[in-house]
């Protein structure tokens, strides 16, 4: 691995230095990807199909390693975790919005918001009491005991929301999280997500194609073979 450099800055809750990664084939999807997310930040991220931007976010998660480079999260180098200790920042450090939302249709919506806090050491109490909050957050206060199988498109990103919040990560990482949504119901969703991120101080990286996506993000990027280049237009 190389050394960090750049420095990142002082506050940045999201680091990336000199990322390099390659296909089988030895196509290489991007290097020298550097980027800094400063709390309360939210980058969009968009390219073309194939140009690796779902493979960037495995990356920052820590589910791919790179062929080179650095990625930091809160503090923690990623390159200097084995299995179990990757398993653990994204426990307490990531949230995650995915585009075909992962709610569990068998558990009501609070044991789903609450699903990131039975898995570590939090009481069932406090971690049901802390789901039911979150779902207020995300207007859907009145249905926690219903289940997945109830509710909108709309209103299970709603949830995936609330459930990526809810043990206070420092990072949030979404994919494509209006994919599957009408239009109405990925403004409110995208809406919620910005408001979140830059009112608890998390850093923000979004993936999408869709450029009303980006839109509210406060910078966005697109994806190159050479790096992260700004957008234009």
């Amino acid at each position: 691995m190389t050394s960090l450099s750049p420095m990142p800055a002082p506050d940045a809750r999201l680091h990336i230095a000199a990322l390099s990664k390659s296909v089988p084939g030895g196509r290489v999807l991007f290097s020298g990807l550097a980027l800094d997310v400063a709390p309360g930040e939210l980058v969009a991220i968009m390219g073309e199909s194939g140009s690796g931007k779902s493979t960037l976010l495995n990356l920052i998660a820590g589910l791919d390693r790179p062929d080179s480079g650095d990625v930091v999260v809160a503090g923690t180098r990623l390159g200097g975790l084995d299995e179990r200790g990757l398993t653990d920042l994204r426990r307490a450090r990531i949230g995650f919005v995915f585009q075909a939302f992962h709610i569990l249709p068998y558990l009501t919506l609070r044991r789903n918001v609450a699903l990131p806090l039975a898995i570590g050491k939090t009481g069932a109490a406090e971690a049901l009491t802390r789901a039911d909050a979150m779902l207020e957050q995300v207007g859907l206060g009145a249905r926690g005991d219903d289940y997945a199988r109830d509710l909108s498109g709309g209103e299970m990103q709603r949830v995936a929301i609330a459930r990526a919040l809810i043990h206070g990560p420092a990072l949030i990482l979404a994919d494509e999280p209006t994919g599957n949504l009408d239009p109405e119901s990925a403004e409110l969703v995208l809406a919620l997500f910005a408001q979140a991120t830059r009112e608890r101080g998390a850093a923000g990286v979004l993936v999408t194609h869709s450029a009303a996506a980006a839109a509210i993000a406060d910078r966005t990027l697109m994806l190159t073979p050479s790096g992260l280049v700004p957008a234009h237009g």
